[in-house]
């Protein structure tokens, strides 16, 4: 989930790809948000973890402590998710998860998969009284939605689609969500570079605070 309002396009904290080397050297198992980068296009193109495939029931989560991918729960209505879901690495919301992303393209995706995105539209969301904004972005390898730039130029009925399947996925369970109208690719690339900056800062922070204590020993 992420709680992000779009902001000015400026990418303040550059994160040295050396801080992170300590931990592509780890001789435990990856961990999809932390060990998988981002690529070198984002935010307008990035690399996304898949946790929910196109055409489920069933709400697949990441375990941030284990890095698995987990069943959190079925759905409780009829729907299904209407195209494949899941989350943007090394980014950072203030929820504290990582930024969410719904993938557009023509076939469904096994969870814990990993796919090259593009950003295309921001879909802003109030989920029980909090901000949950979606990135809503293209699979750039796929040749049938790859040319796609920006959200407008989807047809009217994918986006009522989308935003039916999220007003109503809850509802059953007593939960009230809330679409606002989708904004263009400026807005979620704005959004994605903010999360970035906050991945960015929490490492660095993390790591000062890692070194801080070990000098004390």
């Amino acid at each position: 989930m992420c709680n992000v309002t779009p902001v000015k396009a400026a990418f303040e904290v550059s994160l040295n790809q050396r801080i992170l080397s300590t931990m592509d050297r780890r001789t435990v198992a990856a961990h999809p948000w932390h060990d998988l980068e981002i690529g070198p296009e984002a935010p307008a193109v990035f690399n996304c973890v898949i946790e929910i495939g196109k055409g489920s029931k069933v709400k697949y989560e990441l375990d941030k402590k284990s890095g698995l991918i987990k069943v959190d729960r079925i759905l409780y209505s009829s729907v299904v998710y209407p195209h494949n879901y899941g989350f943007i690495p090394r980014t950072l919301c203030e929820d504290e998860d990582p930024i969410d992303v719904l993938v557009i393209m023509q076939e469904p995706v096994l969870p814990g998969s990993f796919l090259r995105a593009r950003a295309i539209g921001l879909m802003p969301m109030i989920d029980q009284g909090e901000k949950d904004d979606k990135i809503i972005a293209v699979c750039a390898d796929d040749p049938e939605y790859r040319h796609f730039k920006d959200i407008k130029e989807l047809p009217p009925h994918r986006l009522a689609e989308i935003r039916r399947f999220f007003e109503d996925y809850k509802k059953n369970e007593n939960k009230e969500v809330a679409v606002n109208d989708f904004l263009g690719h400026e807005a979620a690339i704005e959004a994605i570079g903010h999360s970035m900056n906050l991945y960015a800062s929490y490492i660095v922070e993390s790591l000062r605070q890692s070194l801080s204590h070990s000098s004390r020993y």
